[in-house]
Formats: C-alpha cells, structure tokens, sequence
C-alpha cells in the first residue's frame, strides 16, 4: 500500500495488499534477478560446457545445454527474468543459434552496469554508452568478418560443426553426418533471388521417432507425415504419384442454417441414402478425372467416399495439418484446391514414391524423390526420447547458423577471439569519447570479455591468466585471430584451427543483449497489484522465487 501525506492527511494511491519497490532496491533487485538467470546458463557454454536436466511438473525429463530450451523450461516467474528470457527467444528465432551468448553478455551487462550505478553514474548516462558501445561493435563486427557463400562447403561444414560442439548427440562421425545432412537440406530450399539467397527454415522439416540410433537419421527428398493411409483397401505403395491438395471436406457436410428433414417412409429412407451415397461418388469421380493417384486432405474423408477412392486404386490420407500441406505443396509443386469443381491435372504435383512404412511400430507416410523439392525432411533417429529431443534441438542450432551465414554472406573467427578483439577496439572507442558515457563504454567491453573467460573456465583453464595472454596476444597485429582452444587448453589461432561462426548471429546476440539490459535499466519502480501470502514474505508473485 502507498501512501501520501498532504495538509495531515493521508491519501490511498494503491490499494491494499500491493507490493512497490522503488529507486535503486528496485534497481539492484533487478540486476541481481538478470545476473543469476544469466548465471544458471553460463555453464553451458562451448563444446565443454556442462548439461541441465529439467524436470516439469508432470515428470517429464528433459536434458539439454541449449539455452532457449532451459530458459523456457524453467518456468520462471520474476518479470525481470521473463525479459532474460525474451532474449533467448528473440534470437532462437531470428537466427535459430547463439542463445547461451545473448543471455550471458546481458547478465555481464546488468552486472557492470549495477557496479556504475553504485558510483553515482545515472542510468540514462549508462544506456547511452552501451547503445554507443552497441553500434561500434556492430561496425567492428563488420569491418572484422570474412565472407562465405552456399558454395563454400567447408566453411559451412565447419560452422556447422562448431554450432553442434556443445551439443551431447554422439561422436564427431555423427555429428559430421548430421552437419552433412543440415548442408543438404540448405542447398535443396535455397532459393536465389539476383545476388541475394533466401532461406525459410521452416521448409527443412524436422520429423523424429524413436528407434534405432543417431546414425541411422536420414534425409528425405521431400515430405514425411507422420499419418497412416485411410483405408485398408487403399495401394501401400504408389510410384510416379501425381498428388492432388485438398481443402475441402469429402463428406456430406451440414448446412448452414438449421434444418430438419422429415422422411415418413422406407421408399424416401432409401432415396435419401442413396443421393447421399452419389454425392460422395461424383466427389471421387471428379479427383478420378483428374488423374490424381494419391489425394492429401486437410478435412475428414467419410466412410463412402473412402470406398470409393480405394475401389479407384487412389491412396487418399485425411486431416493432414496446414503446415504439412504447405510444405506438400513445395515439395510435389501441388497447387492447393479449395473446391473440386476447380481440381484439374494442372494442381496436381510430382513424388516419385509415395509410401507407408511402420517405424517403431507405427505407421508414417513418405514423400519422396520429388524432382525439385523446396521442403525436405530430416527423419531423427535415436535410442530415447532425451537423446531424438536433443538432436532435434542441435539440427534447429545448426539449420538456424547455417542460413543465417548463407544469407548475410559473412562469418567471423569464433572460440571468443572476436569478441576479445571488439573487446580492445572498444576501450580505445572509450577513450576517444570520454566523458560518463567512457565508463560505461568501457563496462561493455568488459562484458564481451565473458565469452572467452567462460570458455576457459570451461575447459579448467585458469582463466584470469587466459584473458592477460589473449589481450597480449590481440595486441600484436597477428594476433587479432586468437581465442580459446578449449580441445587443448590453450590459446590459438581460430583462423587456422577453422573456429568460424556467421556474423549474423553475433550481430543479434549483442543488440538483442544491448536492448534488454537497457530497458532493465530504465526501471526504477516496480509496483505489482497482488501481494502474497505472509508465508511469502509480503512479495508479490514475479517479484520473488530468485533467492537461491
């Protein structure tokens, strides 16, 4: 409840049971909440970073070192944490990879930022520095980086690999073989448009069941759904398939308006049966007309009509998702048809096999040997749902890193040598600005140093006396390349070693980092309108649950 005093009075602002904090409690409160959410995925970091296992509230296991998933898994209530956590996700999705970096530098930020604000610097002077700090490291970033094109196989393969590094999925055959895969799938939807490619990565597909091993993951040159045909009567197999979309119901479907019809006697029974019976024929007749061999439904086929289509030898599978037709429909060059009076041979596209198998004991639906396809499919294996889980996590990482190079056209060295290089660039920035916002310049620099400190610390380096010979080393003119070899614990050339990673990521994982520390920061009262229970301390729910 707030209070204020005026002439001897007092006047109610808020009503009771409202939580407040205000000015710096509320400021360090929320710097403490960012620092220790940033802290929990800190460990995660690199090709030596260590796992978390989450369990929910129904049981459900998950173990996994990529960061969006642990952050979102973790359910957090803090409303400063559910910002840590916008962060993660802003950069899964925009780029699909370099979460743990976003989310780590923003808690170093915050960090920093809460050790200026304990000097007197104001926020405003602090938010001003790291903006000016933002837009240098994005110039350095980019004087700073080498260009890649889809040709350049193996600075792609090499990408991949290193986005896969911190990912437990298996040996480096199997990671090798999952790179290759993501590679193929790129290549296959690129689509080039003057000198620009552009990649939707929703057109690789990501189709997992458990069974077998990692290894045996494959891809597919076109779609699998995971569906079973729906008539037993219907061909299992069917090649050189012409395939027809539709959004249309093949059943009778209801009026409209409501209605009631009165039959009186078995002759008018009948009849009606027996209209029914031929509107269902005329439907299949007309998918018949069209040539079609296999027919996709995103509505119910009924019973009748299904009779119909298997006696026509036409393989038919009903309710299938908005999302697979659309990928159908790039795969096979099917146009989707919204009324059969429209279908024609013209909507119809191209697979050179269409057929049901049973994995696992149950039954899936594959698309494949389309001539060009624009979707594919990656089919997961693996022994356990934990381990089919995380490699789908690592193939999104690398799908994401992989586009995201190709479409920018630019890389940079990784092993938290750019970062070191911005790092140094930026203290000479400081300088040259000076005044309050040269302090906070420089606690930006520092913030990057986190990156390679982490992956020595990761690897049992020590990592004060890691960052003191990578600074030496950044100081000579061929030393720009230089960061951690966590393999070897020791410093080397990322260049050499073939430790790149794509621009874009590193782009988006500081500005996405700038922006929330800064709106943190802006924050100088938090008021919730629901209090606790006393067993609660009197916080209100977000406000607390970050003490340990």
């Amino acid at each position: 409840m707030a209070e204020n005093q005026l002439g001897g009075q007092q006047y109610l602002i808020l009503p009771e049971g409202t939580s407040r904090l205000i000015g710096k409690e509320a400021q360090r409160t929320n710097i403490a909440v960012g620092y220790a959410v940033a802290s929990i995925v800190r460990t995660t970091l690199g090709p030596k970073g260590m796992d978390k296992m989450l369990v929910s509230e129904l049981g459900d296991i998950s173990i996994t070192n990529d960061g969006a998933t642990i952050l979102e898994e973790m359910n957090v209530e803090h409303p400063v944490a559910k910002i840590m956590v916008e962060i993660a996700k802003t950069q899964d999705k925009e780029v699909g990879d370099g979460t743990t970096t976003a989310v780590i530098v923003a808690g170093d930020l915050l960090k920093h930022a809460g050790n200026l604000l304990d000097q007197g610097i104001p926020p405003a002077s602090i938010i001003k520095g790291y903006e000016m700090a933002r837009d240098k490291a994005i110039e350095l970033l980019n004087s700073m980086s080498g260009s890649i094109s889809i040709s350049d196989e193996d600075k792609l393969d090499r990408i991949a690999m290193i986005s896969m590094g911190s990912k437990n999925i298996g040996s480096d055959n199997t990671k090798k073989h999952l790179a290759k895969l993501a590679l193929q799938g790129l290549k296959q939807v690129a689509i080039k448009e003057g000198n620009k490619i552009s990649i939707d990565r929703d057109f690789i597909k990501l189709e997992k069941k458990e069974g077998g091993s990692i290894e045996d993951t494959s891809f597919i040159n076109g779609v699998l759904i995971d569906k079973e045909i729906t008539h037993p009567g219907m061909p299992k197999l069917m090649k050189n398939a012409s395939i027809a979309l539709l959004d249309v119901a093949l059943e009778i479907e209801k009026t409209e308006t409501d209605a009631r019809i009165e039959i009186t006697s078995p002759e008018q029974m009948q009849a009606f049966l027996t209209q029914e019976e031929k509107m269902l024929k005329d439907m299949v007749d007309k998918i018949a007309k069209s040539k079609a061999t296999v027919v996709f439904v995103q509505k119910g086929i009924d019973d009748v009509a299904q009779h119909y289509l298997a006696k026509a030898g036409i393989m038919a599978i009903r309710r299938v998702k908005k999302s697979d037709m659309e990928k159908l429909g790039k795969a096979t060059g099917a146009r989707l048809i919204t009324s059969l009076d429209d279908l024609s041979d013209k909507d119809l596209g191209f697979a050179g096999m269409v057929e049901e198998r049973k994995i696992s004991g149950e039954q899936m639906l594959f698309v494949e040997k389309c001539k060009d396809p624009k979707s594919v499919t990656i089919f997961i294996r693996g022994g356990t749902k934990q381990a089919i889980d995380e490699v789908e996590r690592a193939m999104t990482d690398v799908i994401g890193a992989l586009s995201s190079a190709v479409e920018s056209g630019r890389y940079v060295t990784g092993g938290g040598s750019i970062e070191m290089e911005v790092s140094i660039k930026l203290r000479d920035f400081a300088t040259d600005v000076g005044g309050r916002e040269q302090l906070a310049i420089q606690a930006f620099a520092d913030s990057l140093e986190i990156i390679p400190k982490t992956l020595a610390d990761s690897s049992g380096m020590d990592p004060i006396d890691t960052l003191v010979s990578l600074r030496t080393k950044h100081k000579n003119k061929d030393g720009k390349n230089f960061g951690i070899d966590v393999y070897k614990n020791t410093i080397g050339d990322m260049e050499k070693l073939g430790v790149i990673e794509p621009l874009k990521v590193k782009i988006q994982a500081i500005s996405s980092s700038t922006e929330a520390s800064s709106s943190i920061l802006r924050i100088d009262d938090m008021i919730s309108a629901k209090g606790r229970s006393p067993a609660g301390g009197g916080m209100p729910p977000g406000m607390g649950g970050m003490e340990d």
